[in-house]
């Protein structure tokens, strides 16, 4: 099912507040919060720099306050700031660092550093529940659903109120066919954020897995409302709408979605396939060579789609 439906990467990365030990140096904590602003501005260069300082900062003692030399003591002196910045110490804030620097790997495409990060912190941490969700993010995106269904059940065992834990589940939940496990995790994350657009358009998809088209698009209504720039809850849509035989409606979701999304190869592919079942095929052809420019992996998918569409598309 994860070709058809968008992997919400994005959205379910969770980001951490500051959370400094009395032994943090000032300057970690600095380096952290400037790293949260430049993340939340898009800077991910420099937020990602921003975060290294904070980790290797908070990984050594903070070096005594520079005073007015004693001259009969300038030596010991010296030598105590040397000894001080050559030890390594565990401090968990430096875990909650590597956590913040994994988070913008993950927004940079950068999924093994990423993953390095994570682990990093959680041998430091291992109850800091947010690694747990964004490494299972990670896994999710390599395909690997097992170990991603682990992080987010541990996650869920130290922070049963972590609604991106459970949206996440449910999309493993979603891969492994268990439409019904899937929806519980999402009506528990909806409890916990009913404002949450990108679960409300989840819930749209795992309803589309149980053919109820109706229900899901007042989902994926519910998502537009919430985030009117959501590519995910109009290809969503778009998708239903195909299945009531409403396809100028359904064109003019996916037109949206691309609009928001134009790396989009699956809207490319839905759209085009629209074209297909109202007859259009120059305008089918042209979506569908810019689905395989983005994703030559999805060509033998789409040839049988295509010929589904017109064995559909015949009196």
């Amino acid at each position: 099912m994860r070709k058809y439906r968008f992997v919400i990467t994005s959205s379910a990365l969770v980001l951490l507040c500051i959370h400094a030990a009395a032994q943090t140096p000032d300057s970690a904590q600095r380096f952290f919060k400037q790293a949260q602003k430049k993340y939340a501005q898009g800077d991910l260069a420099s937020a990602s720099e921003d975060f290294s300082r904070a980790i290797e900062l908070s990984s050594r003692l903070d070096s005594p306050k520079r005073t007015v030399p004693d001259t009969s003591r300038v030596q010991i002196q010296f030598s105590a700031v040397d000894y001080g910045a050559n030890i390594r110490v565990i401090d968990p804030f430096t875990a909650r660092a590597y956590a913040g620097r994994g988070a913008v790997k993950i927004r940079q495409g950068f999924l093994d550093d990423a993953l390095a990060d994570f682990n990093a912190a959680l041998r430091i941490d291992p109850r800091l529940d947010v690694a747990y969700v964004n490494r299972g993010v990670i896994y999710r995106t390599k395909g690997e659903s097992d170990a991603a269904g682990a992080d987010f059940d541990r996650a869920i065992a130290i922070n049963p109120k972590m609604f991106e834990a459970y949206t996440n589940r449910a999309d493993v939940r979603l891969d492994r066919k268990d439409v019904e496990g899937a929806l519980k995790d999402l009506d528990r994350a909806l409890a916990l954020a009913p404002k949450s657009a990108e679960t409300h358009s989840l819930r749209g998809y795992a309803l589309l897995a149980k053919n109820e088209s109706d229900p899901a698009i007042a989902s994926f209504n519910r998502a537009i409302e919430i985030n009117s720039h959501l590519a995910s809850a109009f290809h969503g849509r778009g998708t239903a709408q195909v299945r009531r035989g409403a396809y100028e409606s359904a064109i003019a979701d996916f037109n949206r979605a691309l609009e928001i999304n134009p790396d989009l190869a699956i809207g490319y592919m839905n759209r085009g396939l629209t074209f297909v079942l109202k007859g259009d095929e120059l305008r089918a052809q042209q979506d569908f060579e810019r689905c395989l420019a983005l994703k030559p992996e999805l060509k033998a998918e789409l040839t049988r789609r295509i010929e589904l569409a017109k064995e559909v598309r015949k009196p």
